[in-house]
């Protein structure tokens, strides 16, 4: 990959992976340092991207797969949700309640429905972005509307 290439993909998708990491690992530091390594890994690669497309969901494959390595490390970090919460600036009160929602839930849960309802992947596409069973997928999709809706009433 050329250089003007990686940094126009750089420049597009670097939130894209941002979110996705941060979404697995609940941590801007971490998610930072994912992103870091995904992208080195674009720039090293040998893969020939037939399309945008491609590129976007190599990227999120390798995001997930780096995220997976870190919680592997001894070295794993914990950030509190408030705190980062407090960095984002969320157009209605209700968003950061939303986000405060989706965080809490497991990490099983968090990173289909980030793909699945801001990504705009559907439940079989997820489930090859995660290596899962597209019937897996929709079973905690469901099941995290279902804890979403029982966390948020109770705040409510």
């Amino acid at each position: 990959m050329d250089r003007e290439r990686f940094a126009r993909c750089a420049e597009d998708y670097i939130d894209m992976i941002f979110r996705v990491a941060y979404s697995y690992t609940k941590n801007s530091a971490d998610a930072e340092d994912v992103c870091q390594d995904t992208l080195l890994q674009l720039y090293r690669t040998d893969t020939q991207f037939h399309s945008e497309e491609h590129i976007k969901r190599w990227l999120i494959r390798v995001a997930v797969n780096q995220c997976r390595m870190l919680f592997r490390s001894p070295w794993r970090r914990v950030e509190s949700i408030e705190s980062y919460a407090e960095t984002l600036g969320f157009e209605r009160d209700d968003y950061s309640e939303l986000f405060a929602a989706v965080m809490a839930l497991d990490r099983k849960y968090r990173l289909p429905l980030y793909l699945y309802y801001y990504e705009g992947y559907s439940t079989a596409e997820v489930g090859k972005l995660l290596g899962l069973p597209e019937k897996t997928v929709s079973t905690r999709l469901h099941r995290a509307r279902a804890k979403l809706k029982t966390a948020l009433k109770e705040e409510g």
